[in-house]
C-alpha cells in the first residue's frame, strides 16, 4: 500500500512551503539540495520539515494539501504544533462586515416608518 505526505517546510525567511509527496525523504533531499533551480524553496533553504501528515489515498493528500495552501499563517502554525482544536476558532470570520458581525438591531426588510413624503 503507497503512502502519500503532506508536509510543510520553514523556510531560512521564515515562510512555509507545503507539499505533497509519495516518498517524503527523497523529496526533502531535494529541497535541501536545490534540485529544482525554479522552485519556491531554492533561494529561501535551508529549510526545515516542521509538519507532515500521511495518507493511504492520493486524493485526500491532494485535497488535504489544498486546503492547507489556501490557509493562513496561525492556521498553519496551528497545525505544526498539533493544535487541531485551534482551527476552529482560527476560521471564524472577525471582519466588521461578516453577518455574524454586524449589528442585530437592523433589518433592511423592515418598513420605512419616516413620514417623508415624496
Amino acid at each position: 500500500m503507497n503512502q502519500y505526505y503532506v508536509y510543510i517546510l520553514k523556510c531560512c525567511d521564515s515562510s512555509y512551503y507545503t507539499g505533497v509527496t509519495s516518498n517524503l525523504e527523497s523529496r526533502l533531499i531535494k529541497h535541501h539540495s536545490g534540485h529544482f533551480p525554479k522552485s519556491y524553496t531554492h533561494n529561501r533553504r535551508p529549510v526545515r520539515l516542521v509538519f507532515y501528515n500521511e495518507f493511504n489515498e492520493i486524493e485526500q493528500a491532494i485535497s488535504f494539501e489544498k486546503q492547507v495552501k489556501g490557509w493562513s499563517r496561525k492556521k498553519k502554525e496551528a497545525i505544526i504544533n498539533d493544535n487541531w482544536e485551534k482551527l476552529k476558532e482560527l476560521s471564524v470570520c472577525k471582519n466588521s462586515s461578516h453577518s455574524d458581525n454586524i449589528d442585530k438591531g437592523y433589518d433592511s426588510a423592515e418598513p420605512d416608518n419616516s413620514n417623508n413624503s415624496l
